[in-house]
This record gives structure tokens, C-alpha cells and sequence, in this order.
């Protein structure tokens, strides 16, 4: 019995839109984490400020990756190297997440970030991996086939 892996939509498949957009939210919400802890060790003010402003570009990113996501499903070329829906559902609740984030976040001074929007970005960074692991998981399975 001889085992063949055939790649199955790299020739045919069009480019999705959605990887342009969709990486942002990933690296701000982790660079906004960051921000966070550091702010927590110093009590620096402008800690505070990036940590916020990681969080809109993050946001803005993310809503036009949703929008891009969205055309991609619609583009037969595209459609089959979606992220499938465990991913799509994970990326949607990271936002949803990280708009609570957000709202915390525009709080004053201490309190605002120490602990709760501490705990909001280290939650937010944690379904950001599951959603990578759900994503890479239903990528690796479309884009090899096993044939017996």
C-alpha cells in the first residue's frame, strides 16, 4: 500500500484577501499584552497609552479582516482554503474579547489596567494561539491529502 501526498488547491486556489489583514490583530493584541505587564512593573503612563492605541489598530484590523474573510468565503477560489468555522467562531470571540478590552482599557491610570485589563489581554492572547492552532490544524488537513 503506497501512501501519495498530493497538494490539492496550491495550483488551482486563488490568493485569500483575508491574510493580509487577519495577522494584525494577532501582533497588537500581544504587543498590547506586553504593554500591560510592563505598565504593571513601572507604573509608567505612556505604557497605558500604547497599550490602548494597540488595542484600536488591533480592532480596526481585525474588523477589516472580518470584512476580507467574509469576501474570501464568497470567492469560489478562496473558499476552500478558509480557516473552517472553530477558527472563524475563535477569531470572532478574540475581537469581541478585545472590545471589552478596549472599554476597560479607556479608564484612567491604574485601574484601568492593574488587573483586570491585565487578565482581559492575557485572555485575549490566549484564544489569539487557540485560534492559530484551530486555523493551522484545518489548513494542514486541505492542503494535504492522503490518497490510499
Amino acid at each position: 500500500m503506497t501512501t501519495t501526498y498530493t497538494t490539492t488547491t496550491t495550483g488551482r486556489a486563488g490568493f485569500p484577501l483575508r491574510t493580509f489583514f487577519v495577522p494584525f490583530p494577532f501582533v497588537c493584541f500581544t504587543l498590547a499584552l506586553i504593554t500591560d505587564i510592563a505598565y504593571w512593573q513601572t507604573s509608567f503612563l505612556m505604557w497605558h497609552n500604547f497599550s490602548a492605541w494597540l488595542l484600536f489598530a488591533g480592532l480596526v484590523f481585525g474588523g477589516i479582516g472580518l470584512v476580507a474573510g467574509a469576501v474570501d468565503m464568497f470567492r469560489r477560489s478562496t473558499r476552500i482554503l478558509g480557516p473552517g468555522w472553530l477558527a472563524a467562531i475563535g477569531y470572532i470571540l478574540m475581537l469581541l474579547l478585545a472590545v471589552v478590552n478596549s472599554f476597560v482599557h479607556a479608564g484612567d491610570g491604574w485601574t484601568a489596567i492593574v488587573p483586570n485589563g491585565l487578565v482581559l489581554s492575557a485572555l485575549t492572547v490566549a484564544l489569539a494561539v487557540l485560534t492559530v492552532i484551530f486555523a493551522a490544524r484545518r489548513r494542514s488537513r486541505v492542503i494535504w491529502s492522503i490518497e490510499r
